[in-house]
């Protein structure tokens, strides 16, 4: 594709690539864990996510959460928070409970449950009925897995000594291949470490933002029923939207052609980079980077992560994502009518546009590709 073909957006997707990122699909892999100066130039300033080897052998949890008679001897009687889903999908989206021709955004349902429950029901899980997933986003390794605390260490200390401050949370997440996580970005720097099993992302940095298709959709949350084993789809009240985003990377072979007619820019634009972090790996992922998760379990059927949230810096980096996102896609969209997208040219402009009413209609057949089987269908976080 020539230069003078792509608009001033792609050419920026190009040149970050170029100049920082690399041309491959591939992040950086350091064999050893980094000096703290070393990480803070090379990783964090530039917002390059990289994976590093050899950093959490020393971790007790490396060898004792391969056993499972010791998470339930050390978490039996700990009452933990348990996601339910239909599919394994939460905090994505899904076909609006009201409107066959609309979507929403779907959260799980959460209970509370004693530990030894819980893992029972990430182990039992069936896509047909029930799927489960161990996770609750607020520093719950430190507060509902107390217990476990002593077999991992309290910070990553080179992430620390480059952020200057200690993670304001560290999440526990226990899951199997089922559990998947939506194209998201989090205000976090994220230092993610995989003791169990594999988590495979598809990464895409913070100036493809219009790549994503990011609209506001309205919220909704799960609800499951003991009696029959069945969910319902309910809207939140009072209503709310939440902007997430449209993109499913991986649909269906009967929806692929829909999709790539629908998403365009995300489709024939840069591959997103693609790491799978193996047990005993760490992945750094800057602060806003787009990112796609799925998971490989262990022999027993479990993936096992835990993961430290830094505070990000909201600097002149921040102040540029937040002036990039304003951008509209009629910037790219004109482009695309008048031929000087490229490969995207030739698809119709108006599916471009995040605002264009029209471009509704055109979502609800994909989001995921398990939705167009199963209206309760989303994805989880």
């Amino acid at each position: 594709m020539a230069e003078q073909e792509q608009s001033p957006l792609q050419n920026l997707w190009h040149e970050l690539r170029d100049l920082t990122l690399g041309t491959t699909t591939q992040i950086d892999h350091i064999s050893s864990p980094p000096t703290p100066l070393h990480f803070l130039r090379n990783y964090v300033s530039p917002n390059k996510p990289c994976l590093i080897s050899n950093s959490i052998n020393h971790w007790p949890a490396t060898s004792l959460w391969h056993s499972t008679p010791y998470l339930l001897n050390t978490l039996s009687s700990s009452p933990v928070s348990l996601h339910l889903t239909p599919k394994g999908h939460a905090d994505s989206l899904s076909r609006h409970p009201t409107s066959s021709s609309s979507l929403c955004f779907a959260s799980a349902e959460v209970q509370r449950v004693r530990f030894e429950d819980a893992l029972t029901r990430v182990l039992e899980s069936d896509t047909k009925r029930c799927v489960g997933y161990l996770q609750q986003q607020n520093d719950c390794f430190r507060s509902e897995y107390g217990a476990l605390r002593n077999d991992c260490d309290e910070d990553i200390d080179w992430a620390s000594q480059a952020f200057g401050c200690l993670p304001e949370a560290v999440n526990l997440w226990i899951g199997n291949e089922m559990s998947e996580t939506s194209f998201h970005k989090d205000h976090y720097e994220n230092v993610y470490a995989v003791v169990s099993g594999e988590k495979h992302f598809l990464l895409l940095p913070p100036t493809e933002v219009h790549r994503m298709y990011i609209r506001d959709y309205p919220a909704a949350q799960y609800h499951y029923s003991q009696d029959n084993g069945e969910f319902s789809l309910e809207l939140e009240e009072p209503a709310r939207n939440v902007p997430w985003c449209s993109v499913n990377p991986y649909p269906s072979p009967e929806l692929k052609e829909k999709e790539m007619a629908k998403f365009p820019l995300y489709f024939n634009g840069p591959r997103p980079f693609e790491v799978t972090v193996k047990a005993g790996e760490v992945l750094y992922l800057p602060s806003m980077w787009f990112h796609h998760v799925r998971q490989s379990p262990d022999s027993r059927g479990l993936t096992i992560a835990v993961n430290y949230w830094y505070d990000m810096r909201f600097d002149i980096k921040y102040a540029y994502f937040n002036f990039l996102q304003l951008l509209p896609h009629s910037m790219l969209c004109n482009c695309a009518s008048s031929g000087k997208l490229g490969v995207e040219s030739q698809n119709n402009s108006s599916i471009c546009y995040s605002e264009d009413e029209s471009s509704m209609d055109n979502t609800t057949a994909s989001a995921n590709d398990n939705i167009s089987n199963d209206p309760d269908d989303a994805a989880e976080k």
